[in-house]
Parts: structure tokens; sequence; C-alpha cells
């Protein structure tokens, strides 16, 4: 690890410019180029070629590398812990920070108190034993990694340009609904509404572990359930199934979250085996004869409807939440339904090719894990 470089306060040089190293930018893909005046508390000082790494769960195997400075000065959040080490290549340590060789290690390093997030201890972590090549050997590592990690990153880039002509499908054959351009009638989420809204069901701990597949909050994003094959389990009676049993073609709504995700949705696809959805969350099911289910979940994924929830949020100390009153009171446009399902229908063709994607992805997920085992066992 580096030794302190010591903090600064930004507020002091409010209209200097500093290169800012935090979590929500690592996730942006690059640091936040900020005003002094702009930043809130004390930083710390880091330098080109540090390498960094999130010590807060869940915020977990983040790494970076600290770039060439393109403002006066480089500071990084209290998030992470610096390592500074010239016997050692930083892509390489970057790489081993984040490998599964390194991640126990890691957690065992980890605890919380009072309910705070759990973080793991830096003077713990720096007790950790890596395997530490001769630097050309090192180099050579981060090379091969680096060229694996880049087919994925293309994959993913892929993957995300697909979100986007969804997207851009959407506004191409609706307009924005905040200025709704087409005129369509507006109706309430309510209207459409068959089934529900209905909050989930709340297990305890123990309950967790086996049993019948439950849908979670980090089960899905951006309107799709992401895998269903990770699902976490749990001891659910058949009365609770049958209550609590999800159904193709239902929509899900976080309800309980962080600001930045409440009110997050999904459309649930077919399931291979009866699935149960949380109490963080509520399921209902539209009319089909008013409103495609894929249109739906789409329009709940415009900034249209992300200004709704946050009118209607309601805000405690670590968190946020929306009642079933909230979403069925929400504005919809509805466009002829038949308009919806070729919509729908131009939605199933990217999806297809999403999926395509997603199986090249997880090739290459698995070459560069195979690459990482063996790169940290000196087997490279």
């Amino acid at each position: 690890m580096a030794k302190k470089a010591g903090s600064v306060d930004p507020s002091k040089f409010p209209e200097e410019t500093f290169d800012l190293y935090s979590i929500p930018a690592f996730d942006k893909g690059a640091p936040e180029i900020i005003t002094g005046k702009e930043i809130g508390s004390a930083k710390q000082r880091v330098m080109p070629g540090d390498v960094l790494l999130s010590k807060i769960v869940p915020h977990i195997r983040r790494s970076w590398v600290v770039g060439a400075d393109r403002s006066m000065r480089i500071i990084a959040s209290g998030e992470w812990i610096v390592f500074r080490n010239k016997r050692i290549f930083p892509p390489y340590l970057r790489h081993l920070l984040v490998s599964d060789y390194f991640h126990p290690h890691f957690m065992s390093t980890v605890s919380g108190v009072g309910g705070s997030l759990l973080r793991a201890r830096p003077a713990h972590v720096a007790e950790i034993k890596i395997p530490l090549p001769p630097l050309p050997e090192q180099k050579r590592i981060a090379a091969i990694l680096d060229k694996a990690d880049e087919l994925r990153a293309k994959r993913r880039a892929a993957l995300a340009e697909l979100d986007t002509l969804v997207q851009s499908i959407f506004l191409e054959m609706f307009g924005d609904p905040v200025a709704n351009p087409k005129g369509w009638t507006r109706a309430s989420f309510g209207e459409l509404i068959v089934r529900g809204p209905q909050n989930g069901l709340y297990k305890p701990a123990g309950d967790y572990g086996s049993g019948t597949p439950i849908l979670r909050i980090d089960g899905f994003y951006d309107g799709v359930v992401t895998n269903l094959g990770t699902l976490k389990r749990i001891k659910a009676s058949a009365a609770e199934q049958n209550l609590y049993g999800l159904d193709p073609g239902d929509i899900v709504v976080n309800r309980v979250n962080s600001r930045e995700y409440l009110g997050k949705s999904a459309l649930i696809p077919n399931l291979d085996e009866p699935t149960v959805f949380e109490s963080n969350m509520m399921r209902l099911s539209v009319d089909p004869n008013m409103a495609d289910p894929v249109y739906v979940i789409q329009f709940l994924q415009t900034g249209f409807i992300k200004a709704e929830i946050a009118k209607a949020a309601k805000h405690a100390v670590n968190q946020s939440s929306i009642n079933q009153k909230d979403v069925k009171g929400f504005e919809f446009s509805i466009p002829p339904l038949p308009l919806q399902r070729t919509f729908a229908a131009r939605v199933a063709a990217v999806e297809k090719l999403k999926a395509a994607h997603r199986a090249s992805l997880a090739e290459f997920d698995a070459l560069f894990a195979s690459l990482q085992h063996r790169a940290f066992r000196g087997e490279l």
C-alpha cells in the first residue's frame, strides 16, 4: 500500500480543477473533472500510477490505475485503498486485486459496525500475500489479461449499443413522452393494470439457501431480468408459491431502494420453475387489450416516468420508497395497440441479437477467468 500522501480540502481552492476518482466516476468509466467549490469534503491525494481498490461492500472488485493528470490536482474519495510500489507494474496489480485469487482473502478483512456499510480494513488488506514475479513477467501477464479484457469490453459495448437501439426505436415510434409530440391519449397506470399491484414475499434470513427461486432487486436492471439461473432460493410453502408466484408477462417494480434505483422495473420472461418475488418490490400485470407489456416496460424506463417516481418518492435516512398508490398514479401515453405490438416485435428482434452477444460474452468471460486463474498461479 502507499504511504499516506495526505489529504486536501478542495473547498479551499474553489476555482482550481481536480481529477476526482470516486466510485460513481469508476462506474461511468472516467474520473470526474470538477472544481474545488463543487466538492464537499477532504479527499486523498493520489498520483499517476497509483492503483485504487474499493474497500466498501457492495462496491467490491472495483480497481483502476490513476492516469496522467488532466488538471492541477488528482484526488480520490475515501472509498479507495491506495497502492503504490515501484516493484509492481500497476496494470498487473489491478488485475490481481479483482481476481478470484485475491477476492477471498480480501473479503476475510471485511467488517462492519452498527449497521454501517461493510468495509475492508486496509491494514489487514496490506498483509495479504500476493504472487510477485519479476517486472518483465508482470508486464507480460498484464498484456495478456488486458487483451482478453478488451475483448469482453467490446462485447459489453455492443450490448450497450443494442440497449440504446431499443430506446431509439421507442422514441422514433412514439416520441418523447414529456412532449408527447404525437398526441397520444393519456391514462393512469392504474387504468391499465388488471392484477395488482401486490407487494412481495418477506422471508427471514434463515429461510434462504434452498427451495424456490426468489427474484430480488439485484436480479433485474433496465427492464430485463438478468439471469434466472443465479437467483437465490428460499423455503416457500405451496400457498406462498401460489400467492407470490410470478408469471411470464408480469411486471415487477422496485418499491424500496436508494434514490438512484428506486422504481426500477422488469418484465418477467418465461420461467423454468415456480419463482416468487421479494417484499421490496411489487408485481402487477396489464390488460393486453389496452397495452402490450413490452411497450409498458420500455415506457417505465423513460425519463418521464423517472421524474414521476422522483416526485412520489418518500425519503428516509438510507432509502427511499414508493407505494402502490404512487405506481397506479403514473401517467402513461397509450398509442394504438397494433403500433405497440409492432414495437414489441422489433424489440424481440433486437433481443435475439443481444442473446447472441451475451453468449459470446459468456465465452470471453470464461476465457478471461481461465487466464486469470493460470496467471496468478504461475501457469500462464
